[in-house]
């Protein structure tokens, strides 16, 4: 699948609300997106940094979780069969005359009509090691997400973190690989409480090391990292390992947006308020990762803009033709998708 072209009018980037809702506008125009985000899970910043937290400001509900957003925005696009890759950051974007050419960190690829970068403050990126010329082990020998836990089967594997992700490999990697050693700075945990019991029995039974310290140098060869120093109360432990993992949580950058080609300006995107519109005509920018004069950034706002690019998209992906206005309370296209019936004419 991954050597194969996705053809698509619309790809969205970002699966959080203004990108969810923005395959409902797009969908009420009868145009089919698919929609890419580098989180595991939809969401974007409501599901990554406040799901339990209330919001006040959408307009009809007067009040409800992040999470509780997202499962509702979820139910309101069922009826437009958006195709969700998740997992994945978009690498490049390049304009091919006739739309654009996209390709994903996970090797999949498009060719989108247009493009939807709803990315909220950007990509949410690994916090990543600050030792000397590490960077050149990444993807090689340093890893900061799993991929493919088959290629692991037999290694010596260090985890470094304390949240669910180092917690969930550790409990998943044991079984597969050839020796584990879990590093976490502090003796508690933010994982979930069962996932640190499964943990806690694996070193008593003696099939993993955990070590309380923080890593303080690595050794490497040509083949890549062959062991970490880690710094502990009770002095420096030496470990040897073939793969590191680094689970040290997310942090909002640009990512590979700077690369685009697009009028940036500092960490949010130009637009105009017409069709909300890049520099870059077919490609959109809505929510918080875009700027024009007065921008606020608020969901409700990011959903006024998802609702104008999906008019400049559907007039730009077939021109000549003017996007047509449609009440949802009339909509044919709603009706269908949701198996409404029409009413019946009155009898006299």
């Amino acid at each position: 699948m991954a050597n194969d072209i996705i053809e698509t009018d619309a790809l969205i980037i970002g699966a959080g609300p203004c990108g969810l809702f923005q395959v409902f506008e797009l969908g009420l125009l009868g145009v089919q997106a698919h929609i890419v985000d580098s989180m595991r899970v939809v969401g974007g910043q409501c599901a990554e940094l406040y799901p339990d937290k209330p919001i006040y400001d959408i307009p009809g509900i007067p009040e409800c979780s992040g999470q509780e957003l997202i499962d509702n925005l979820m139910e309101q696009i069922k009826p437009f069969d958006a195709t969700f890759h998740l997992g994945e950051e978009v690498a490049t974007v390049e304009d091919n005359g006739d739309g654009f050419d996209v390709s994903t960190d996970a090797g999949t690829r498009f060719r989108a009509k247009t493009v939807f970068i709803a990315g909220g403050v950007g990509s949410f990126q690994p916090r990543r090691m600050r030792l000397e010329g590490i960077e050149a082990h990444e993807e090689k020998s340093l890893f900061y997400r799993v991929r493919e836990p088959q290629k692991l089967a037999g290694k010596s594997v260090v985890i470094l973190g304390g949240g669910d992700s180092a917690l969930d490999w550790t409990v998943a990697l044991e079984p597969i690989v050839g020796s584990l050693a879990l590093v976490h700075r502090r003796p508690d945990y933010r994982a979930a409480p069962a996932t640190v019991e499964q943990m806690k029995a694996l070193v008593a039974a003696g099939k993993m090391q955990e070590i309380t310290g923080k890593v303080s140098e690595y050794r490497a060869d040509a083949d890549g990292i062959t062991g970490v120093t880690i710094e502990t109360d009770d002095g420096p432990v030496q470990l040897e390992c073939d793969v590191l993992l680094v689970f040290w949580g997310l942090a909002p950058k640009l990512g590979p947006i700077a690369d685009w080609g697009l009028d940036i300006n500092r960490k949010t995107i130009n637009v105009d308020t017409e069709k909300f519109e890049t520099s870059t005509p077919g490609i959109y920018a809505i929510g918080d990762i875009n700027y024009y004069p007065g921008k606020k950034k608020l969901i409700l706002s990011g959903f006024h803009e998802a609702a104008l690019a999906a008019f400049a998209a559907k007039e730009r992906i077939e021109p000549g033709k003017k996007a047509r206005l449609q009440y949802t309370t009339t909509s044919p296209l709603m009706h269908e998708r949701l198996g409404v019936k029409e009413d019946a004419p009155n009898e006299q």
